[in-house]
């Protein structure tokens, strides 16, 4: 009994390991059909293109204001008239703030005054002046007076001068009660209302931002200085920026604003490493605002028909990066490629790999050299969602 017992544990220990191991082999790749080939192993696929590709650096910018004005009353007086709205946009030259004129405008009369009555008294010196001096050539005068005409004469043209001088002043004065704008740009918070009495030049009233253009500051790490500054020497270099936020929704993806690359500062930051860049927009329709945060692309060159690949197609190994090639009698090849840049998904392959071959995108790990496969090109879905999922590479 004790025999038979240990004999029929045995045939069913081995029974169930016969059973599991042709389960195993079932749904092996190496598995054979019933005619004695290899099944094809199931894969997606694409095909590998030739693009033009930008060489980008990407960076978080801030928004400038093109130029800032802070407009302050240059005499002490009272604010009649303000000639705008908080906010508005004003051209160079518009009225924005009236003083009361009436102050300058009596100085300007009393300067005027002293002008003429000196004026009026010149003549008489002037003829009182020649008078002795012809006195003095006919020996008849005396030099004393004549040196003390001499003197009233040249006394009364330096007042007369100081004269023209307080009427020029007065003038000015007439002027600053009319505060113009010195720029085109937008008027920012007023902080002074009609009625309010101005002290010059300490109370500020209103600044004005130019944001027709307008400035993109963002920085660069300084290994990227050298490639940059030959750039520049060579062309103009194009900078887009994507809003975030809710202000994503005024920009238009597929149009983004465009500026170009205008200043380089003149020295690296030591405690970060980066060097400061200036982009000039246009920003014609208002869509960059001072104060922004927004995300910059500064392109640097591009690769004229570059071979691409999804990102998907790439695989690594101890012996480097390769590629499956899908050949013209479904096989596959395993190839070594060497990988490029990386941009919203594709991968461009410098070495190894040609536009028009037919690369696995899915399905890697069950194939080997030689493997059988029936391919399946990419759906739609399935490439927004990898886009989607893929964060480029600055």
């Amino acid at each position: 009994m004790r025999i038979v017992g240990i004999f029929s544990a045995s045939t069913a220990m081995l029974a169930a390991a016969l059973f599991f191991g042709g389960c195993s082999g079932k749904g092996s790749a190496n598995s054979q059909n019933k005619n004695g080939t290899k099944p094809s192993v199931p894969v997606i696929a694409a095909q590998a293109e030739a693009k033009d590709i930008p060489i980008e650096l990407r960076n978080i910018g801030n928004v400038e204001a093109y130029a800032t004005v802070t407009i302050r009353s240059q005499i002490t007086g009272q604010i009649t008239k303000i000639h705008f709205q908080e906010g508005q946009e004003v051209k160079a030259g518009d009225s924005l703030f009236t003083i009361d004129p009436r102050p300058s405008q009596g100085a300007l009369r009393q300067a005027q005054a002293d002008l003429k009555r000196d004026q009026a008294q010149l003549v008489s010196v002037r003829l009182e002046f020649e008078r002795e001096k012809k006195l003095l050539e006919s020996s008849i005068g005396s030099r004393d007076v004549y040196e003390k005409a001499e003197a009233a004469f040249h006394a009364l043209e330096a007042a007369i001068m100081a004269d023209e001088a307080l009427v020029n002043k007065a003038q000015l004065q007439v002027e600053f009660t009319s505060i113009r704008s010195p720029i085109d740009g937008r008027t920012g918070n007023l902080m002074a209302r009609e009625g309010n009495i101005v002290k010059a030049p300490d109370d500020l009233l209103v600044t004005i931002n130019q944001v027709h253009p307008i400035y993109v500051t963002f920085s660069a790490p300084e290994q990227d200085l050298p490639a940059i500054r030959r750039r520049l020497r060579e062309t103009k270099l194009s900078v887009e920026v994507q809003l975030s936020g809710e202000a994503r929704a005024l920009d238009d993806p597929a149009n983004p604003p465009r500026g170009e690359l205008t200043f380089i500062d003149n020295a690296v930051d030591a405690t970060t490493g980066r060097i400061k860049l200036k982009a000039t927009f246009p920003n014609a329709d208002n869509v960059l605002w001072p104060g922004q945060f927004v995300q910059t692309t500064l392109t640097l060159n591009t690769l004229t028909n570059a071979t691409v690949v999804p990102a998907q197609a790439l695989q690594s190994s101890q012996s480097g990066d390769f590629v499956f090639v899908v050949r013209p009698d479904s096989t596959v090849q395993k190839r070594s490629v060497v990988a490029g840049l990386s941009r919203a998904g594709r991968i461009v392959i410098e070495s190894g790999l040609q536009a028009g071959e037919t690369v696995v995108t899915d399905g890697q790990l069950r194939l080997t050299e030689g493997a059988k496969v029936t391919t399946h090109a990419v759906t739609p879905q399935t490439s927004a969602k990898v886009d989607s999922t893929t964060t480029p590479s600055p």
